[in-house]
């Protein structure tokens, strides 16, 4: 099956560091699935391995974090009939279109991004006479590769968070430039999407759910294990009886972003009238645990059976490669690189 040209391009790209917990399924996982099974949208997601490199050179964990990450995408019910899922690193096209972005590219533009300031300021701080100090040219150029997942499919809309933006812009530049350049509408212009009622989940201590942070609580851990981690979630010391606020309650926040809208109100009548925080925990615990173990049961099959998520990842860049190859192909003809004959 190929992509339809007429529908609107969505692309997602998840890096492949860690394990998916709680927040990542209500932050990007949750609405993606939903976006892959819309016919009217033709969806890309992709395992960012080749950007996981940047921060991480643990082979083990890489390798385990793609297995893990594209069992979770299946479990959850991604429709890959619809949606175009494959490994970033499968694509050789991405690569080759970035060393071309990267020779219409800007070191100033470069210069600016969010993540390598923050590496300059960070050593300037720490009194470092090098500001360059650890900073590698994957993570200094790690925008054109961004731009090269992007352009390569012409998306129309990259769902992104605020931080993100940034990056979406340089993609219009580079795409632009290559456009003037080699006199060519060979790439749109894509669009950053941000969903301001997309819920960023608090952690075991209060502070946002990161993995940096050391505060997540894994999507598909053991019913004993996810018990454990819900009663270790930050609470104040209001006694049974007294009544709570919700709205500055990472128990709340968690439970209303798995919870119906009624459930939720439910919940909320219930923190007035002044329920135990060792109730509250057990109500969380109950809930996301039914609303995880057919998901659950799902996963663990899919890890126990890698060859099928190898099919399924290949047949996936099979799909994207019918679109990449002939593309790159126009490309380089564009910049003198096609062949003679």
């Amino acid at each position: 099956m190929t992509a339809s040209s007429d529908k609107t391009r969505v692309l997602t790209g998840i890096t492949t560091t860690g394990t998916p917990h709680l927040g990542n399924y209500v932050g990007a996982i949750k609405p993606a699935i939903a976006a892959s099974q819309d016919p009217s949208v033709q969806s890309y997601y992709f395992l960012a391995d080749l950007h996981a490199l940047i921060k991480c050179q643990d082979l083990k964990r890489v390798q385990q974090s793609r297995l893990e990450i594209a069992a979770t995408w299946l479990a959850l019910g991604l429709d890959t009939d619809n949606a175009i899922f494959y490994r970033q690193s499968d694509i050789p096209e991405i690569p080759e279109l970035t060393w071309m972005l990267s020779c219409v590219c800007a070191k100033g533009l470069m210069n600016r991004a969010h993540a390598y300031k923050a590496a300059v300021a960070d050593n300037e701080e720490s009194g470092s006479p090098d500001p360059d100090r650890g900073v590698t040219m994957g993570l200094f150029g790690y925008p054109v590769l961004m731009a090269a997942d992007i352009l390569m499919f012409n998306a129309h809309r990259v769902p992104v968070g605020r931080d993100q933006i940034q990056h979406i812009e340089m993609a219009r530049d580079m795409g632009g430039r290559f456009n003037h350049l080699f006199k060519g509408q060979f790439f749109t212009q894509p669009e950053a999407v941000v969903d301001e009622r997309v819920q960023v989940l608090n952690g075991l201590d209060g502070r946002k759910m990161s993995k940096s942070y050391e505060n997540t609580i894994p999507l598909f851990v053991s019913e004993k294990k996810l018990q454990k981690l819900v009663r270790k979630i930050k609470t104040n010391s209001l006694e049974p009886g007294e009544p709570k606020d919700p709205d500055t309650c990472t128990l709340f926040q968690i439970y209303s972003a798995f919870a119906s809208v009624e459930e939720s109100a439910a919940m909320r009548t219930e923190y007035e009238n002044g329920i135990g925080w060792g109730e509250a925990k057990n109500r969380v615990f109950e809930y996301l645990n039914a609303h995880l173990r057919e998901p659950r049961e799902r996963y663990q099959a899919l890890l126990e059976d890698p060859a099928h998520i190898e099919t399924v990842l290949r047949q996936g860049a099979e799909r994207a490669r019918a679109e990449a190859a002939p593309f790159m192909d126009r490309l380089r003809e564009a910049v003198g690189l096609g062949r003679f004959v």
